[in-house]
């Protein structure tokens, strides 16, 4: 049976911290995700995936960002992208010495965002990665398609699957589709039908058969 366990590393700073999967039978492989703008680790939806993907052999670590670290409630302010960026960064540093494959990094909505700007940025600055899962990527603010977040893309060097729905106002599925041709390396879409940004998990709501697609797409699009 799968265990999930509360997981800290105070010597780094930002500090790491969350709940850590451990597969009954690891592959050796991991998976860091981390949650929205105004969510935490303990979303509905990161723990129905990494209940998953568990099941599927990973380490999974549910991972709070910095500024969620900092206050309960509330978006991350101007300014602290960064700082969650490179708690990111402190993530991967730490499971390198922990795990012997390969690690993969995402998130839901901010989180995946902020991923994704780190594996864009100069190797010299920052840990490797061997994927990308971008769960509801917000390619822009609702309403407002004119304002794209898609300047890194073309930076990318990292396999990336994106998970989105086709009522989310975060981006169209043909605006992600138009995303995915940036970036220079191997990408697919998982299209959810008929969800919104929270990809079917909204309170108590769960959209039971999407963890199992994740689990299948992932496994078949990094050949697991």
């Amino acid at each position: 049976m799968n265990s999930v366990s509360q997981f800290s590393d105070a010597t780094l700073d930002p500090p790491v911290r969350g709940f850590l999967h451990r597969p009954e039978s690891p592959s050796g492989d991991t998976l860091i995700i981390t949650h929205g703008a105004g969510g935490n680790a303990q979303s509905g939806l990161l723990v129905a995936v990494a209940e998953a993907l568990a099941g599927a052999g990973f380490t999974v670590l549910r991972c709070d960002l910095p500024f969620r670290q900092l206050r309960r409630i509330g978006p991350p302010r101007p300014g602290e992208a960064a700082r969650d960026r490179a708690g990111l960064n402190n993530a991967i540093a730490a499971f390198r010495k922990l795990v012997s494959g390969r690690i993969f990094i995402g998130g839901q909505s901010y989180g995946g965002r902020q991923a994704s700007m780190l594996l864009a940025e100069p190797t010299n600055s920052r840990k490797d990665a061997d994927g990308l899962l971008l769960l509801s990527y917000p390619l822009h603010a609702p309403g407002r398609p004119d304002q794209p977040r898609t300047q890194h893309l073309p930076k990318l060097q990292v396999s990336t699957l994106f998970v989105h729905g086709t009522r989310d106002p975060f981006g169209s599925i043909d605006e992600i589709e138009a995303a995915r041709k940036l970036i220079p390396v191997k990408t697919d879409l998982l299209i959810v039908e008929g969800a919104g940004h929270d990809l079917g998990f909204k309170g108590k709501s769960k959209r039971e058969e999407l963890p199992g697609a994740v689990r299948e797409k992932f496994s078949d699009f990094f050949r697991l």
